[in-house]
């Protein structure tokens, strides 16, 4: 037999045998690439998207929002409520175990309660009211408010980052400053630390004593949460080349955000399939540092606000006009709060060489302007050179610094001067669900010192956004919206950037990929 005869036999005999044990041992892992690396692993302490889609993996929450925004029972088995709603007692299912082996009990849910809520808008609402939380037995706690909070189960079922995971009392008792030392969750998948490769690999694998919900219908975080595959092994890949090649040759099963300009691409590409991240789309916001000059001054702030085009910001980010939309003000477009309050800050026109007159007079006498944008981070790296060109063409004294997301995540939370190590900007993205009502957008959150990054102390603002905590009536609620979205602009707490769509991509092969977030239950192949 020739030799190149003898190699096509074998290569034959690997195809037979060797490919299909490799594809049968693949079957059971999901691979992924994620919109960035995971730096922070705690999901308290940070409110960065891939810590939240983290966090979905390893722990589990008390209530799961579903896609028509309403709260469903998860670890929770039922609630009963006494004496005008200021009396609420939690029953856990049965049978709740974290990973350690320990059973899931009250006291538990009461510390990370009370952890979570030092870092979270709607927690620290809940919590000034709440007189006494406690857990009577192994399987329930009790919260007893001083005034009626009729979100109380929303605010619960907290979603967007930091979103509210249940911990053992051990953790959850570090300062909420302090990312825990262990990730030991009740979720239906367990952290591998020791094949962690920082910046380049995460694994999971599946938790076989979860209990999934028994009953109920899997939509966003509620329902049943079923694991199908062994392991989910994250892989980190910057540069979109290389993840666009590695989904195209079965490298990997799935990317979490592709490029828009790579879409078309993907969308020709066989044996591909791509669907809407989120029905909600995703809002861009411009953040001040409110603590140091310049943007300590509101007159400041305003104009830069003015200066800025929301086309312009999409344009680099999105790309196609399809994609984004302009004439957005502070909660997405088509829900229940959206206005037109004060647009006319973000939509009327822009000139630059009137808005540089309108800085000078506004107070700007060339103090430093730190401006962060992350280098992995493909829409909001276009954001920054935007916002980079405009500030420059304004004559700010700008310094732009360029990180990968992870150093920008832990460089935004320092109040230093610019000067000495802080910041005066940075831009980020919120998906819509985190932004549609006063009460879950951290960015109308104005009371200072333990608010969204940037820190705004606006008291108007805030005692807006309180009392549309207690308005019940919907027409009051719009009422509330108006004026805050008002207050929002004119104050420049920040900058809305417009709103864009994306899409994640996945082998055709991957089936039952759950929508409206990053989650790996229900997914299997086919």
């Amino acid at each position: 037999m020739q030799r190149r005869s003898f190699l096509a036999l074998a290569a034959a005999s690997m195809t037979s045998f060797t490919r299909p044990a490799l594809a049968q041992a693949r079957t059971n892992t999901l691979r992924f690439v994620p919109q960035t690396d995971l730096t922070i692993v705690d999901p308290v302490v940070t409110t960065a998207y891939v810590t939240r889609n983290h966090a979905l993996l390893v722990w589990d929450q008390l209530y799961g929002l579903d896609s028509q925004l309403r709260p469903q029972p998860q670890m929770v088995e039922g609630q009963t409520t006494e004496a005008n709603g200021l009396l609420w007692t939690f029953t856990l299912r049965a049978g709740l175990k974290f990973h350690d082996g320990e059973p899931v009990r009250g006291r538990d849910c009461v510390a990370s309660i009370r952890r979570w809520a030092e870092r979270n808008a709607e927690g620290a609402t809940l919590m000034s009211r709440v007189v006494e939380m406690t857990a009577p037995t192994d399987n329930s706690f009790v919260i007893r408010l001083s005034k009626p909070y009729p979100g109380i189960l929303g605010t619960l079922a907290r979603l967007g980052p930091p979103a509210l995971m249940i911990m053992p009392e051990r953790l959850a008792k570090t300062p909420s400053s302090e990312q825990v030392k262990e990730l030991i969750g009740s979720g239906p998948f367990r952290w591998k630390p020791d094949e962690r490769i920082v910046g380049a690999k995460v694994v999971y694998e599946r938790n076989r004593d979860y209990l999934p919900r028994p009953e109920g219908v899997t939509s966003w975080a509620a329902g049943p949460k079923i694991a199908h595959v062994d392991r989910v092994e994250w892989t980190i890949m910057p540069d979109p080349g290389t993840a666009l090649a590695a989904l195209q040759n079965g490298e990997v099963d799935w990317w979490e955000n592709p490029p828009n300009d790579l879409l078309p691409i993907i969308e020709r590409a066989p044996g591909l399939k791509m669907e809407r991240a989120s029905p909600l789309g995703i809002l861009g916001t411009g953040i001040f540092n409110h603590l140091h000059p310049p943007f300590n001054n509101p007159e400041i702030r305003r104009v830069v606000m003015e200066a800025f085009s929301q086309e312009d910001y999409m344009a680099a980010a999105a790309g196609e006009s399809n994609m984004w939309r302009a004439g957005v003000g502070v909660f997405p477009p088509d829900t229940p709060m959206a206005n037109d309050a004060g647009l006319s800050a973000v939509t009327g026109p822009r000139d630059v060489a009137a808005s540089k007159k309108a800085l000078a007079t506004a107070g700007y006498k060339g103090e430093r302007v730190v401006i962060m944008a992350p280098s992995d981070h493909a829409a909001l790296a276009a954001i920054g050179e935007v916002a980079n060109d405009v500030l420059r063409r304004l004559g700010m004294n700008v310094e732009y610094v360029v990180s990968d997301w992870g150093t920008l995540v832990q460089r935004r939370a320092s109040k230093a001067a610019p000067d000495a190590g802080g910041w005066s900007m940075f831009h980020t993205t919120w998906f819509g669900l985190d932004m549609v009502t006063p009460g879950v957008s951290q960015m109308l959150r104005a009371g200072g010192g333990q608010t969204y990054f940037g820190w705004p102390d606006i008291p108007e603002l805030e005692t807006l956004r309180n009392s549309w905590i207690d308005a019940s009536d919907p027409a009051d609620q719009s009422r509330l919206a108006r004026e805050m979205q008002a207050v929002a602009l004119r104050r420049a707490a920040y900058i809305p950037t417009g709103q864009y769509f994306s899409n994640t991509a996945h082998s055709s092969k991957l089936t039952d990929v759950p929508n409206g977030l990053i989650a790996f239950w229900g997914a299997r192949f086919a």
